[in-house]
């Protein structure tokens, strides 16, 4: 009985919060207006186009005997008006009213004021991402035939908080306020741009994001209409960010959705002329470029003139190319023409000499046939008759006049690049034909060559008849050579590049293994240090920088530490267990792999405790670092691959101990959450054979036990010391980022970062 006593109170509690008297329901409630709603053929309950600010008297409320996932027929045929659910009078209405005390004992005043909290903050300020966390809890839909906004509640939900802070807000004296909500089951109107165009939109974005954007239709308290995409894309290599383009007018999405659709045309027809990047602005909203030219609608006219104009200059340009390589072809094939008639002489004299060598008679036949008197008789230009294979010329475009016209097409622009494209293969298969040539020519003259040494042997025997005949009864005649192995020209050699994805585990592997080979405990256990806390005062040390009070400084945060961490007494010297904070016998995983190692930790390598005076710990420091000299020495990288380090508002300290990272966007992503918008990001690219540490498993635990997993699963960083490399700058380049202050809270602030970017090669 105490328990039924205790639920009454607690509903009637909550009828108060909202303001409703069961026995006395406002007439407000008791109004429904027929709603003549069609069920759209084709619908997504998941899928948002329109976000709105809705009117809260305008919203009519149904309750419905259903799940919120099942199917909208089903949930809009079982549905009933509000009023219903609020009558204890009538006896068809009984269940329903007990079923909506059940769902008033079920909610929590807290959960309507977190919606109520939600609302009011969405009053204010709609998010970045549009989407807010509770958004899908709204089941409210729209009917066109009626012209009328209604809230679908299931009322076999586990949450209730939208409907009664609604019903709570629709009882309140004032009733003119507005809430902001998806609208369900509505497509896009035609308003700004066209129905068909906002899955051409989504498409171009993918092409050039490589992310599926989300396009919402979003009316503000003044029920003026901005089309908000909300998406990711690439900003620079792998790294990401987020974006939101706001297109306020018909214009203005007009002419978006044209420059996509150019830049699309173009990359997806021209891919080999025309690649556009992606980058973000100051207020977080996508921009395009080609190269380094910034890519606007308005400009677009003029950019195709320019790009035309160039397309011209090419054509010209590989035109006389194609003059010019037609030339060396002729000339090569002359060259080949008379090669072939003196090597076919020569060929026919090692044959008639092979031949005639048979007999008594052939011998001196050949003796006196081939004298001296009729060796290298030379070979008549005009008289050679080699039949040449006759050469296609390709056919040349001439350039069009520069001052034909003042502006030209999209189509225009297709036409002169796929004109250029066809140019361009014919120039490419022009200096196919002159490296063959070449090749073929070189293994001629070097069968001439031998073929003039055969003879020029069988020569220096014909001095005097006895003489030849010794020389042709030898047992072995040396055969005629071949030309040289086949060589090819003009090809740059293709060196594989690293991804990350792909090469990480595989290159994590082989260093791992690499550096537990060569590297010692204390060696292992110096570099493990490095990517803790202490690196500064490593570095000050290395660098011989510090001060007394940096060591001293340093010294007493690694005891408050310690004695946090540890949990040491305040009558403990150190810690009784050293690196043995963990049972040896206990499995711990990396990865999904299963070992029995101990972590390292820096307390007990420091030999951290509460007796540790300041010139220990400075000497265990110098010895740390002397170790990590050591180790640096003793290994090379496997592949070459680009390493990154992000520092925020500095530079690089080249004399430093500097852990890159082999990951750029987990490198950005921790560099991010620091103060400042500046950030210079560095990029080394490696070579195999250059000393580097990579941070693998051997670095973070001891392998007693020798069941540690063999890789690089911990870490993604490595050590190189840039003070021995020489580096040559290579490029710059800068991009932006959409950061959020509270990435959990959809009002966070959001702030632009700027990255630049420096790349450097090793010389």
């Amino acid at each position: 009985m105490p328990k039924k006593v205790e639920v009454q109170e607690n509903i009637g509690e909550k009828l108060e919060y909202i303001g409703l008297n069961l026995d006395k329901i406002p007439a407000s409630l008791k109004k429904f207006e027929p709603l003549d709603f069609r069920i759209p053929k084709f619908y997504d309950e998941k899928q948002y186009r329109q976000y709105r600010y809705i009117p809260i008297k305008d919203i009519q409320i149904l309750l419905t005997p259903s799940n919120r996932l099942d199917e909208l027929e089903e949930k809009y045929s079982k549905a009933s008006p509000l009023y219903e659910y609020l009558d204890q009078k009538k006896e068809e209405n009984i269940l329903k009213h007990t079923k909506f005390l059940e769902m008033l004992k079920q909610v929590k005043i807290e959960d309507i004021e977190k919606v109520e909290e939600e609302q009011a903050k969405l009053n204010k300020k709609i998010p970045f991402k549009v989407k807010f966390e509770g958004n899908y809890l709204w089941q409210i839909y729209y009917s066109e035939n009626t012209d009328k906004y209604f809230m679908l509640v299931p009322t076999e939900e586990a949450d209730y908080s939208t409907f009664f802070f609604l019903l709570k807000k629709q009882l309140e004296k004032r009733r003119t306020g507005k809430i902001f909500v998806p609208i369900r089951n509505v497509g896009y109107t035609s308003e700004y741009i066209r129905k068909n165009e906002f899955e051409d939109l989504e498409n171009y974005l993918w092409l050039f994001t490589k992310d599926w954007p989300l396009i919402y239709e979003v009316y503000d308290k003044k029920d003026e209409l901005t089309i908000q995409i909300v998406g990711e894309t690439e900003v620079y290599e792998k790294v990401k960010s987020s974006y939101n383009k706001k297109l306020k007018s018909k214009e203005e999405a007009t002419q978006f959705y044209k420059l996509l659709k150019a830049m699309f045309i173009l990359q997806t027809e021209l891919p080999d002329y025309f690649s556009f990047r992606t980058d973000i602005d100051k207020n977080g909203e996508i921009e395009f470029y080609f190269e380094d030219i910034k890519m606007e609608y308005l400009e677009l006219p003029q950019w195709i003139f320019e790009q035309y104009e160039l397309g011209l200059e090419k054509i010209e340009v590989a035109n006389e190319l194609i003059d010019e390589n037609q030339k060396k072809i002729k000339k090569l094939q002359e060259e080949g023409a008379m090669q072939e008639i003196e090597y076919l002489a020569k060929e026919k004299q090692i044959s008639t000499f092979l031949e005639c060598k048979k007999t008594f008679f052939g011998k001196f036949k050949y003796y006196f046939k081939y004298s001296k008197k009729n060796k290298n008789k030379k070979i008549d230009k005009k008289e050679a008759v080699v039949e040449i294979e006759p050469q296609e010329k390709p056919k040349k475009k001439k350039a069009k006049s520069k001052s034909k016209k003042d502006n030209y097409t999209i189509e225009e622009l297709l036409e002169l690049y796929q004109q250029l494209a066809k140019i361009e293969t014919d120039l490419k298969n022009l200096l196919m034909d002159i490296n063959a040539l070449k090749l073929k020519n070189k293994n001629r003259k070097k069968k001439i060559e031998n073929a003039t040494k055969f003879i020029e042997e069988i020569d220096s025997h014909k001095k005097s008849i006895f003489e030849f005949w010794k020389y042709t009864n030898k047992d072995e005649v040396a055969t005629l050579a071949e030309g040289e192995v086949e060589e090819v020209s003009n090809i740059k050699k293709i060196t594989k590049v690293f991804d990350f994805e792909e090469d990480f585990e595989k290159f994590g592997k082989m260093m791992d293994k690499i550096q537990r080979r060569v590297l010692t405990k204390d060696e292992t256990d110096s570099l493990f240090l490095l990517s803790t806390n202490v690196e500064d005062i490593l570095n000050k040390v290395k660098n011989n920088e510090f001060v007394p009070k940096d060591i001293e400084n340093s010294l007493k945060e690694l005891k408050k530490k310690a004695k946090e961490e540890k949990m040491l007494t305040a009558d403990e010297e150190f810690d009784i267990f050293g690196g043995m904070a963990q049972d040896r016998t206990k499995v711990s995983k990396i990865n999904n792999k299963k070992h029995r190692e101990i972590a390292k930790d820096k307390y007990s390598i420091l030999e951290i405790n509460k007796n540790t005076k300041q010139l220990g710990y400075k000497l265990t420091l110098e010895k740390v670092v002397e170790n990590i000299k050591n180790a640096i020495q003793k290994v090379v990288v496997v592949d070459d691959l680009p390493i990154y380090k992000a520092i925020s508002d500095g530079k690089l300290e080249k004399n430093n101990m500097n852990l890159f990272n082999i990951n750029e966007e987990l490198e950005i992503n921790d560099i991010v959450e620091k103060v400042g918008n500046k950030i210079n990001l560095y990029k080394i690219n490696l070579r195999k054979g250059i000393n580097a540490i990579s941070y693998t498993n051997i670095i973070f635990y001891d392998n007693q036990n020798k069941t540690l997993p063999v890789g690089q699963d911990l870490s993604t960083k490595i050590l190189v010391d840039i003070s021995k490399l020489q580096l040559e700058r290579k490029g710059k380049k800068e991009f932006h980022i959409v950061h959020f202050d509270e990435k959990d809270n959809d009002f966070s602030k959001v702030d632009i970062k700027t990255v630049n970017v420096c790349e450097y090669d090793i010389m």
